[in-house]
Order: structure tokens, then C-alpha cells, then sequence
């Protein structure tokens, strides 16, 4: 009897309490697209969270290897090893270029860069589902902490690169052109940077553009002179000016003329690769934005 009217006296206390009454227009659905000025703020606010992220990822792609951290240059180097045996030794494609060694590690270890970035873009939504499911944050934090650790990950390539084409005759010459090297670095990264974003969107929402992603960067290799030089093959002059506005030929060319060759590259070059550098993140940010609300989802 005593419970039964503990719990009456209860429910009339819970009867004449008083309650605030709920804003119901201040609430928000959860993960909805916040306007692009404070989403750029909070972006900027997690910055030392993707770096410190970045940093503690770039070198543990391969650490269930025995060799780990050794793939990221050796690879590039069997890559290397096997594009001169077909293409120079067997196709004969080294006629005619100076220093075809160099000219081919230059062209494999940097398109490698890129080539990665795209392959990577490609599936870092997926690998990212489980931290967008458990917290609020801009999406965007997820690829561009990609490019980070990818362009961490590059600085013992980079080295290993310059390093072979000193060691390995017909030598290369430091020149006072080396310290524009990294002004090409800077600009690859950024267009890493969008490329990844466009990938990162696309192939969210069509899964099966992931299944052709390594087909078009294969593609994508053979289009940009990473094994023979373009004008050698191509004699059409519209289809090759056309074939060098790619952002990726521009890259090796820059790296080429700068490392091996100790020439002043042309300022075409310059301007297409900064055109891409500065357009291709600006459109690829604003793209991957507007579809803020969909990553996660099934």
C-alpha cells in the first residue's frame, strides 16, 4: 500500500511540474551541410588534429610487411626496373632521350605521387565511415588528411629519387635549379589535393567508380610521358599540345628540366601546372561540399 502511493503521489508531482518549452526551430537536423564560411572555420579549427593524424599514418601503409616502410620507395623503383626493361631495353623508346634513366625515375617515382593520391581518394570515404558515423566534424578532414600523409610519405622518396640520379650514370649536376624543385612539389601536392576530393565525392556515390580508378591511372601514366617522351610518338601537333595541358606531364617535365637536365623549364609549363594547382582544389572542395550530407550514409 505504502509503494502504490509513493508512486501516486509521484505522478501528481510529475502532473503539476512545470516545463520550459522546446525552440523546436533552433534544432538542426544532424550532419546537415553547414553554410561554406563555417565550414571552412571548423575545417581550420581541426587542423592540428589532420596533421598530428596525418603525420602518425604516413608511414604505416605497409607496416603488416616484413620490409614495411621500404615499399615506398621500392616499389617505385621495381616500377622503374620493369618500365626500363620493356620500354628501353625491348621497345627501344630511350633512343634519343638524354640520360633515359633519369628521365624514367623522375617520371615513375613522381607520377607515383599522383597516382596514389588518385587510388587513394577513391576509397577514403569507405575506410572513413566508422569515424564519420561516431563523430561531427567536416568531411573534408578525411581526404585532405589523406594528401597530408601522402605528401609526408613522399619526402624519402623525393630523396631516394635525387640520390639515384646522381649515383646512377650518366649523372645528374646540382644546379642553383634544384631550389625550384619544391615550388613543383607545392603545386603537384595541391592538385593532389582536388583531385582527391573529386575522387573522394564520385566514388561515394557511385561505388563502382572504384573498380576503375587503377584502370585510369594506368591510363593516365601512358598519356603523360612517364616512360617515353611524348613528342617522339605523338606528331599531330593539336593532340600533343593538347596531351601536355595534362597537370601530370607538367609536373614530370617541371621535375625533369629542373633535376636532370639543369635547363630553365618553359613558363607554359609553369602557368598550366599553377592553373591546375590553383583551380583544381578550389572546384574540388566546393564539389565535395555540397554533398556533406551523404557521406556516411548506406
Amino acid at each position: 500500500m505504502r509503494r502504490r502511493s509513493r508512486i501516486q503521489s509521484a505522478l501528481a508531482d510529475v502532473g503539476t511540474a512545470d516545463f520550459d518549452a522546446v525552440d523546436v526551430a533552433r534544432l538542426k537536423p544532424v550532419g546537415q551541410r553547414p553554410s561554406l564560411g563555417r565550414y571552412v572555420a571548423a575545417l581550420w579549427g581541426r587542423r592540428y588534429f589532420i596533421w598530428a593524424d596525418a603525420r602518425a599514418r604516413a608511414f604505416s601503409g605497409n607496416r603488416d610487411t616484413i620490409l614495411g616502410r621500404f615499399w615506398l620507395v621500392g616499389r617505385p623503383i621495381l616500377d622503374g626496373l620493369m618500365f626500363y626493361v620493356i620500354f628501353g631495353v625491348i621497345l627501344g623508346t630511350s633512343n634519343g632521350v638524354p640520360n633515359y634513366i633519369g628521365f624514367l625515375l623522375i617520371g615513375v617515382f613522381m607520377f607515383s605521387f599522383t597516382g596514389r593520391a588518385l587510388t587513394g581518394g577513391s576509397t577514403v570515404m569507405v575506410g572513413g565511415k566508422t569515424l564519420i558515423r561516431a563523430f561531427s566534424f567536416p568531411r573534408a578532414a578525411i581526404p585532405l588528411g589523406l594528401v597530408i600523409r601522402e605528401a609526408i610519405s613522399m619526402f624519402p622518396v623525393v630523396l631516394t629519387m635525387m640520390a639515384m640520379i646522381l649515383l646512377i650514370p650518366p649523372h645528374a649536376n646540382v644546379t642553383w635549379r634544384w631550389a625550384l624543385f619544391p615550388l613543383v612539389f607545392v603545386l603537384q601536392v595541391l592538385f593532389n589535393a582536388g583531385l582527391v576530393l573529386y575522387a573522394a565525392r564520385l566514388t561515394n556515390a557511385i561505388p563502382d567508380m572504384r573498380m576503375l580508378m587503377s584502370f585510369f591511372s594506368g591510363l593516365w601514366r601512358y598519356g603523360s610521358g612517364v616512360m617515353f617522351s611524348l613528342d617522339r610518338f605523338i606528331t599531330h601537333p593539336t593532340v600533343l599540345e593538347i596531351l601536355q595541358l595534362n597537370p601530370a606531364y607538367c609536373a614530370l617535365e617541371l621535375s625533369r628540366e629542373l633535376l636532370l637536365y639543369g635547363t630553365t623549364p618553359d613558363l607554359k609549363l609553369w602557368l598550366t601546372l599553377a592553373a591546375w594547382a590553383v583551380f583544381t582544389p578550389i572546384f574540388g572542395f566546393l564539389y565535395f561540399w555540397q554533398a556533406e550530407e551523404e557521406y556516411g550514409r548506406e
